[in-house]
C-alpha cells in the first residue's frame, strides 16, 4: 500500500486482518511507523471488545511491515496507491512502479475522482492498472468499486474483485 493516510492505513488494516502480508510506504517521514502503531492499537481495541481474538490481533499485527524505499515493493502481487488526488503525481508513481514490480503485479489506484484510463494512459502495460476504490472509513465501509479503465484486462479486474471479497468487502464493477 502506497500512502499511509486515512485511506492507505485503512486498506492496510483490512488486508492484514484478512490474512494478507502488507507492506506500507509513505514519503512523509514517520508516517508509516505512526500508521502501523495506530492500526495495531485498533486491533487491541477490537480484541478488548471481543471482535477479534488475541491470536488474530497478534497475527494481523505481524503481517504489517514498513518499507524503507519504494523498491521494497518489488515482490508484490498487488500494489494499491492511496496518495494525493493529482493526476501527474499518480502517473509518476505508477511509472516508477512499472520499473520496480514484476510483470504480473497488479497496480491499483484508490482514486475517487481521477479517470483510471487517464492514469494508465502513459504506462507500458496499462492493462494491469485498475481502480480499487474503498470508502472512508475503510474498515467500516463494505463497498469497494472495482473500476476498469479502457485498457484494464478482465483478468485484472476479476482478481481485484476476488481480493476485495476475500478481505470481507462487497465489490461492484464500474468503468471509467
Amino acid at each position: 500500500v502506497i500512502g499511509s493516510g486515512a485511506m492507505g492505513s485503512g486498506i492496510a488494516q483490512v488486508a492484514a486482518a484478512a490474512g494478507y502480508q502488507v507492506k506500507l510506504f509513505d514519503t512523509r517521514q514517520g508516517a508509516v511507523e505512526k500508521a502501523i502503531a495506530d492500526i495495531r492499537a485498533v486491533y487491541v481495541k477490537l480484541m478488548e471488545k471481543g471482535r477479534m481474538t488475541q491470536q488474530a490481533a497478534a497475527a494481523a499485527s505481524d503481517r504489517l511491515h514498513d518499507m524503507a524505499s519504494l523498491r521494497d515493493v518489488a515482490d508484490a502481487a498487488i500494489v494499491i496507491e492511496a496518495i494525493v488526488e493529482n493526476l501527474d503525481v499518480k502517473r509518476m508513481l505508477f511509472a516508477d512502479l512499472e520499473g520496480i514490480v514484476g510483470d504480473e503485479c497488479i497496480l491499483a489506484t484508490n482514486t475517487s475522482s481521477i479517470s483510471v484510463t487517464a492514469i494508465a494512459a502513459r504506462l507500458r502495460r496499462p492493462e494491469r492498472l485498475v481502480g480499487m476504490h474503498f470508502f472512508n472509513p475503510v474498515p467500516l465501509m463494505a463497498l469497494v468499486e472495482v473500476i476498469s479503465g479502457l485498457a484494464t484486462s478482465k483478468e485484472v479486474a476479476g482478481t481485484v474483485y476476488a481480493t476485495a471479497e476475500a478481505w470481507g468487502k462487497n465489490p461492484v464493477h464500474a468503468s471509467s
